[in-house]
This record gives structure tokens, sequence and C-alpha cells, in this order.
């Protein structure tokens, strides 16, 4: 055989392991695409799904809303009015409450009395644990009109589906915490805003008033916290985006826990 021809034929020979090369990196692009491709375009105005950078959390996308509790909800409570309204810029929410996994984690123990595992949310912390929790994550405790305007999801209404269908509280949780991620997520993707856990918020607790105000944070001083969103041990009246609980701050139970947010 001729030199020509020896070479010629590794030529060829290198031309079709490159034209191989090319055809499964054409394929293993179109496999990695083509779960998107087929899912439905974000509605306008809506909060996006978690997305990278971001891991575990979705975009409430902010503006102007009326808090405290609607007119017409028989289930009110005396803390929940007047009914004033607020304004919030946009800022990045926890989709769930913080898990005995993920406390685990970052905090080298769990505190939770709960059996039902590393998924349920972490409860047993106080305020301070909490707010230590989400400031080691580059996080920090929402505000209450943060957390109110998370948890209505765009809705008037004191929740955002079926009260079994949104969230556990003391006549379905069989008298414990479940695993988080189990109910109906509201319109922003949020998991367990009612009911599981009550959360912790960062503002002092104060009375409402009827002024307008634009991203409050509560006063500067106090001497209870706030959480919200009724737990596994609370009756429907208290399971609902509007509903107030007032806590000195180190108390710690099996039925209040928190989410992070940050701006």
């Amino acid at each position: 055989m001729s030199t020509w021809a020896v070479v010629l034929g590794l030529v060829i020979l290198l031309v079709l392991v490159v034209l191989l090369y090319l055809r499964r990196q054409r394929v293993a692009s179109v496999k990695v695409a083509s779960p998107l491709a087929g899912s439905a375009p974000a509605l306008a105005g809506s909060a996006p799904a978690a997305t990278a950078g971001a891991a575990g959390m979705v975009r409430i996308p902010g503006g102007t809303f009326m808090m405290g509790c609607p007119p017409g909800d028989k289930e009110h409570g005396g803390n929940e009015t007047p009914v004033h309204q607020v304004t919030v810029n946009a800022f990045w929410m926890d989709a769930k409450p913080v898990t005995q996994a993920q406390y685990q984690k970052v905090m080298n123990r769990n505190p939770s009395h709960t059996s039902g595992g590393p998924g349920c949310p972490v409860e047993q912390v106080s305020w301070a644990d909490a707010q230590s929790y989400c400031a080691k994550v580059g996080k920090r405790l929402p505000t209450e009109a943060e957390w109110e305007f998370a948890a209505r999801g765009g809705a008037a209404g004191g929740r955002h589906g079926d009260l079994d269908a949104v969230a556990w509280h003391k006549k379905n949780s069989g008298g414990k915490t479940h695993p988080v991620g189990q109910k109906q997520p509201n319109a922003y993707g949020l998991y367990d805003m009612l009911g599981n856990v009550w959360e912790w918020c960062a503002d002092w607790y104060a009375p409402y008033t009827s002024a307008p105000a634009d991203n409050p944070h509560g006063p500067g001083t106090g001497q209870t916290r706030v959480a919200r969103g009724g737990s596994w041990s609370s009756d429907p009246w208290g399971v609902r985006a509007c509903s107030r609980f007032r806590v000195d701050p180190t108390h710690r139970s099996g039925d209040v826990g928190f989410r992070c947010v940050r701006d």
C-alpha cells in the first residue's frame, strides 16, 4: 500500500470520528432541552418557580394590597383590623418552611419534637433561633407585611383554596406536623403558608392602624413578636392569611417554625 493511500485513509478516519463526536453532542443538547420545550409560559405578574441561584425560593413580585381581615370574613380575630393599604417591594421567599434536615445541616442540631422525620418543618425554635439560621444562609425573616402579601398569593380572601386542600390543621393533622409540600401551593408557588407550623416574622407585635404604609417593619421595640399562618394544632379560624399570633420571642413549641426571605 502506498504512503498516499495510508495518509488518505487516516484523513477519512479522522473526519468520521469528528462527525460522530458532533452528532453525539447535538443529541445530548436536545435531550437536556426537551423538558423545557413543552412547558407552559409563565403568567404575567405571577411568581416564577425556583431558579438557578435561588434554590428552593420563589420570586414574590411585590405590590400594593389591603392588609388585614377582608370584609365579610366571619372567622376574623380582633387584632386583624383595621384593614389598611400596604405596599411591599419584590423579594425572594423560601417555597417551603425550613425543614428539620435543613436546620440540622446549618445549625448542627435538631431541636424538633415531632416524629415525622427530616422532611417535616423544624419546630421548637425561638425567634432568635430562626433569625440566626436565616442569617447563616444569607437571608432574613420576612416582615409581617411581606409574609401576608406572599401568603395571599394575589387572592383577597383568607385562604387560597379549600382548607383541607391547602393546610394541615387541628381537624386533619392527627396531632402532629407533616412533611412540607404535601398540600396545594398558592399562586406564587408557596407551600404550607397556612397550617403545619406557625411562622415567625421579623416584626415586634403592634395593633394595626388605618394609615397606609410602604414596606412596614413594625415598631422599633416591643415585648412580643409576630407569628403567622396557623399550625397543625390550630382551629380553622387561625389558619388564614390574615390571622396573627403574638408570641414571646423566647417561646419554643412544637407548632412554631419559620421560613426565610431575601431581597
